[in-house]
């Protein structure tokens, strides 16, 4: 049985990536901190570990004695209070934890990153074929996106490492809390949008995600590649909404907010986060992924290499998502 580390293992796409892994009846082990949320990892055949990404020593030493066949390391922040830490935790820590392995001489036959979308950022022209063919189309909007593509391009600086990095665009699905806060606002009859230029945006539903996760973890050709994904489609900022409402059978107040004033919310909001110690869901880093126009990407190199189908469009997995929110009594 083939052994497999999965950081970031208590989050919502952590924890559905060990379902996948117990599943495909792989050896795991998740990878969590001791204040870390067990609820969605209940399976009694997962082990757990603790990884201290400050410790090189400990995190060697976890390498030499598990020695893991494969590692996901998805374990990251996506909202932290101050700036410092998107680089720390997303790049720092990632950068200690490659070092580690190679230092422990137990190399996996895969080490998968979970990067994101923002580690490029938004399509600048309509035209996808031209931004492609740009010779550094990197750009990311965001610190976090800029420390995700610190770690993409530090994997790609040791020849022998034996990688594979994944970009999600926004992923969505039960377990989920981010895209909870708008299908509250929808369930109580209010849409609230930013700016008001039509935005062309991508999402994967988290089922299809982790499958292809795996995919790419264990097919033994895939190497020092990276692949962004989504179900193929984009949509309009409007089209979330609109298909919520329909399966939530609703009515809403549809409005659209300036961009300057979601800023100055955002802001204000952070101040006040600083303050009280808890940092908001609406943030300045948040809102310039929000405002951003075009999210478009290329599947098909996925499709090629690992005939990744997505199984969900839009409207099926929101249909599936919706109703674990209400059967959990997320969602009233």
């Amino acid at each position: 049985m083939k052994k497999i580390l999965i950081t970031g293992a208590s989050g919502f796409v952590g924890s559905h990536l060990v379902d996948e892994a117990l599943r495909r009846e792989l050896d795991v082990y998740a990878g969590v901190r001791k204040s870390s949320s067990r609820e969605f990892l209940q399976d009694e055949r997962i082990n757990f570990v603790e990884l201290n990404y400050e410790d090189m020593g400990q995190m060697a030493n976890l390498m030499k004695r598990k020695q893991f066949d494969y590692i996901i390391h998805n374990a990251g922040v996506v909202a932290a209070p101050k700036l410092s830490d998107y680089m720390r935790v997303n790049f720092d820590y990632t950068k200690n934890f490659v070092d580690a392995i190679l230092a422990s001489g137990e190399m996996p036959e895969k080490f998968t990153y979970i990067s994101s979308a923002a580690s490029y950022g938004p399509v600048a022209s309509k035209d996808l074929t031209d931004f492609l063919k740009e010779e550094d189309p990197q750009r990311p909007i965001n610190t976090y996106g800029e420390a995700k593509l610190a770690s993409e391009r530090y994997l790609a600086t040791h020849p022998e490492f034996p990688y594979v990095v994944i970009r999600p665009t926004g992923v969505y699905g039960p377990r989920d809390r981010d895209f909870l806060t708008f299908f509250k606002m929808i369930n109580n009859h209010f849409e609230g949008y930013i700016g008001f230029q039509r935005q062309h945006l991508a999402f994967v539903y988290v089922r299809d995600l982790v499958r292809a996760v795996l995919d790419a973890t264990t097919h033994a050709d895939v190497h020092r590649k990276g692949y962004f994904i989504s179900d193929g489609r984009y949509y309009a900022q409007w089209d979330l909404g609109r298909i919520a409402k329909q399966l939530l059978n609703k009515k809403t107040l549809r409005l659209h907010l300036p961009v300057t004033l979601v800023r100055g919310v955002a802001w204000l909001l952070e101040q006040v986060g600083k303050a009280s110690g808890r940092y908001p869901a609406l943030n300045l880093e948040k809102v310039r992924i929000l405002e951003s126009l075009n999210w478009k990407c290329d599947i098909e190199p996925l499709r090629e290499d690992l005939n990744f189908q997505p199984q969900y469009d839009l409207e099926e997995g929101l249909e599936e998502t919706l109703a674990w929110y209400r059967e959990k009594g997320w969602l009233k």
